[in-house]
């Protein structure tokens, strides 16, 4: 048998380390804990400094890590560098590399990219130029630590993350060729575009040309950036079987390893803490609720939320509010219900009368204007999920069994109305719904089930297959719902997820403490530790292909 090869070093770039956009910030801020306790020290992340003078609350700065190499470190163009450790379980050391510097040579870099290995960056716009840069300053991080450490004699990985960083693999790659690349595609740029578009993704993938629909869809430049980086790359990898097959067919790579997005324990309290923060959560939920409707939920209303980054169709809110809609003609009486979409949009501001109105003792008797939502947005008459409350009237009013209310802010715990950070409010919710059209694998799901909140999810998405896969299926042995989702199904499964949420508002307590142990049971499986050894393998064919080839002289660019 042939032996594993492991990495004594592993650089992992990602323009979320750090900082939390994403589903990619959970998938590293979670993977840490267990790549720390295998590698120690040995693993460094890095990342945008997206805070200039600001302190990070994600970040701990430190005098003395990796202090011998930044005394001695000859970035170009004045660079500059943060070195600390992240605040997650693990505390893994953490590179924060100030890229500004280098959009002066951009033009140098898209140039050097087009000759070597042919990425077209003429056609590029919006976060293009942001993303190169950073992926470049990533790459010369690495190359000045690896000169440093004389990295010949140690076995180093370089991994990338997502389009924005290919940038910095590609140049990796051509300057330190025994250093081994590997290269993740959470999502393809061309995928999420073409579902985005309200393109039919699945029943017409097979007929798609990457290639051409970047052209249609005007993402060339990001389109050939991930190309040619997950072609480039000694290990290419993707988190889901559904991704690997959009991979194969628009960018013409079939990925080495499946990756499946773990979880971690540490972030979910037990016991008493559990109960306490339930009870916090509830109880915010219900007084921005009164708040906003002028009516106090019963204090046994079924919660219910949706929540992720705003992909109105891809992430299936379309559909989630559509069910609600659907729950509400079908509920004459019996337990109330509220639901919450959770989604950060174009927010302006935290609404001063519901501000006003939180800190008043007494409680509310009448709606606000606009009750269902918490916070002023930039664009209300255009939002998406505004105009669909509006055009289904769900808007709250008085006497209704069924509420909806839209918190379009990020949870950090600051927003101004909910004041708790995701997690502290998702751990108050009876159940979660993510009905995705486009999800290559899906947190938020998994994060539920973690929580022991069941979910109800699709076979569009990766978790929903890894589910599927599994012999134990359906609510009551997992406390997960897969519904089965296609290009041209939307009310059959609005309809079944309206019927899921009426059927889980109407069980009777033991019933949802068996639901709630099956989903926390099931969320164990999805541990880290039990999928790591996924990563493991991509080192090794990532360091086994590097060790095939011999080192170049110098080719540094020279700026």
């Amino acid at each position: 048998m042939e032996k594993q090869l492991i990495p004594d070093y592993i650089f992992e770039v990602s323009w979320e380390v750090c900082n939390k956009v994403g589903g990619i910030y959970t998938v590293l801020s979670t993977k840490a804990k267990t790549l720390q306790k295998q590698y120690k020290d040995k693993v460094i992340f890095i990342g945008p400094d997206v805070w200039g003078d600001k302190p990070s609350p994600y970040f701990t700065r430190s005098k003395t890590l990796l202090k011998e190499w930044q005394h001695e470190a000859c970035l170009p163009q004045n660079m500059k560098v943060k070195v600390g450790r992240w605040n997650v379980p693990g505390r893994p050391i953490v590179i924060l590399v100030d890229f500004k510097p280098l959009y002066a040579y951009k033009n140098d870099l898209y140039g050097e990219m087009w000759n070597r290995y042919g990425v077209n960056s003429l056609p590029a716009y919006g976060d293009y130029d942001e993303s190169c840069a950073f992926a470049y300053a990533s790459a010369l991080v690495i190359e000045s630590f690896y000169k440093f450490i004389h990295g010949e004699k140690y076995k180093v990985v370089a991994h990338f993350d997502e389009w924005m960083t290919g940038m910095g693999l590609l140049h990796i790659k051509y300057t330190l060729p025994q250093v081994a690349t590997l290269f993740t595609t959470h999502a393809t740029s061309i995928g999420r575009s073409i579902a985005g578009n309200g393109k039919p993704l699945y029943d017409y993938l097979a007929g798609y040309n990457g290639d051409q629909m970047a052209e249609e869809l005007n993402i060339v430049s990001k389109h050939s950036l991930e190309k040619t980086a997950a072609i480039e790359a000694d290990c290419f990898t993707t988190v889901s079987k559904i991704t690997a097959k959009e991979c194969t067919q628009l960018l013409d790579r079939k990925p080495d390893v499946v990756t499946p997005n773990g979880f971690e324990r540490n972030f979910v309290p037990s016991g008493e803490a559990y109960e306490e923060r339930r009870k916090t959560a509830r109880q915010r939920l219900f007084d921005i609720t009164e708040a906003l409707t002028g009516e106090r939920p019963n204090k046994n209303a079924f919660l219910v939320a949706t929540s992720g980054r705003y992909e109105y169709k891809n992430k299936g809110i379309d559909l989630f509010v559509d069910a609600i809609k659907r729950v509400a003609k079908s509920l004459d009486r019996g337990r109330e219900i509220v639901a919450f979409v959770l989604v950060p949009a174009w927010v302006d501001a935290p609404r001063t009368d519901l501000q006003e109105r939180l800190k008043q003792p007494a409680h509310a008797t009448t709606p606000l204007p606009e009750p269902f939502i918490t916070h002023t947005l930039h664009n209300f008459d255009q939002d998406n999920v505004v105009n669909q409350i509006h055009y289904l009237q769900l808007d709250n009013q008085p006497g209704s069994q069924v509420k909806i209310v839209f918190i379009p802010s990020y949870l950090t715990g600051d927003d101004g109305i909910v004041n708790l950070s995701y997690y502290d409010l998702l751990i108050g919710l009876d159940a979660t719904a993510f009905p995705s059209y486009y999800e290559p694998w899906g947190y938020t799901p998994l994060e539920s089930i973690a929580f022991g909140v069941p979910t109800i999810t699709t076979d569009l998405s990766g978790f929903g297959q890894w589910i599927n896969s599994r012999q134990e299926q359906g609510m009551r042995k997992s406390g997960v719902k897969v519904l089965h989702r296609s290009d041209f199904n939307f009310v059959e499964v609005s309809e079944e997820l309206a019927d899921t949420i009426l059927a889980l508002s109407h069980c009777g307590k033991a019933q949802r403490e068996k639901i709630a142990q099956a989903a926390t049971a099931v969320s164990l499986e999805a541990e880290w530790k039990n999928f790591i050894e996924y990563y493991s393998q991509a080192f090794h064919l990532a360091l086994e292909k590097a060790s095939q080839r011999k080192p170049k002289e110098n080719n540094d660019l020279e700026y």
